[in-house]
């Protein structure tokens, strides 16, 4: 079977989801240059991180952290990119994982005891195939030890893509979009909320204030990524 899997890798080689160069056989979705390229956010330890602070009178929260920094042009919009428009859901499960251990080693989200992804509408669902968060969530939730909820938080109505939006255009876009179907579920329990990217944070907002006519809900928030 070694000799298959080295000829396929010769005739279709991996290769590096931002600078395209060829992957060595140890390396996994991103080159070793690349990898170490990465800004990353450093958020888990820090009580008052950037994205805890841009909900700080909006939304109560827990805790909140993202694992990547992201620019216009740089990297991690590129990886963003392959996971959300080009089928890449392996990303989602690799920097999933990655968070996940992060989290877990965390004194912030050590009582986190569900993952509610932010949901698609069932026609852009369709239309994608997949939830580029499900992924993302569901490694988080291993390392974790947390139950996978995608159930409850529905997507109702389907707005126009929010990616070319200026940020005050995406705040008005999102607006009681999202329902729960049902208010009892995470009554008492200790929620986080994940999605792919924080830019304005107005879905999430939307979707804590839904989540929050829950009983004595706590909801702590986990995105990939961070708009800077």
């Amino acid at each position: 079977m070694r000799i298959f899997s080295d000829l396929f890798y010769l005739f279709f080689p991996k290769r590096c989801l931002t600078c395209n160069e060829i992957l060595l056989n140890s390396a996994h979705l991103l080159c070793t240059n690349c990898l170490h390229d990465l800004p990353f956010a450093n958020h888990t330890n820090v009580k008052e991180n950037a994205v805890a602070l841009s909900f700080y009178g909006r939304v109560p929260i827990q805790s909140a952290a993202a694992l990547l920094l992201f620019y216009k042009k740089g990297k991690v919009q590129q990886i963003i990119h392959q996971l959300k428009y080009k089928g890449n859901q392996e990303i989602g499960s690799y920097f999933g994982h990655w968070l996940g251990c992060d989290l877990a080693a965390s004194k912030h989200f050590n009582s986190v005891e569900m993952i509610v992804p932010v949901p698609l509408h069932p026609k852009k669902l369709k239309l994608r195939g997949y939830n580029q968060v499900a992924n993302f969530g569901m490694a988080i939730a291993k390392i974790l030890n947390a139950r996978y909820v995608d159930d409850k938080l529905i997507k109702v109505s389907s707005t126009e893509s929010q990616t070319k939006k200026h940020r005050t255009e995406r705040v008005k876009n999102v607006n009681e979009i999202f329902t729960l179907n049902d208010v009892l579920f995470f009554e008492g329990k200790h929620i986080l909320l994940v999605d792919d990217v924080i830019t304005t944070g107005a879905t999430l907002e939307v979707c804590c204030k839904e989540l929050l006519k829950t009983k004595s809900i706590k909801i702590s928030i986990a995105s990939l990524a961070f708009t800077v």
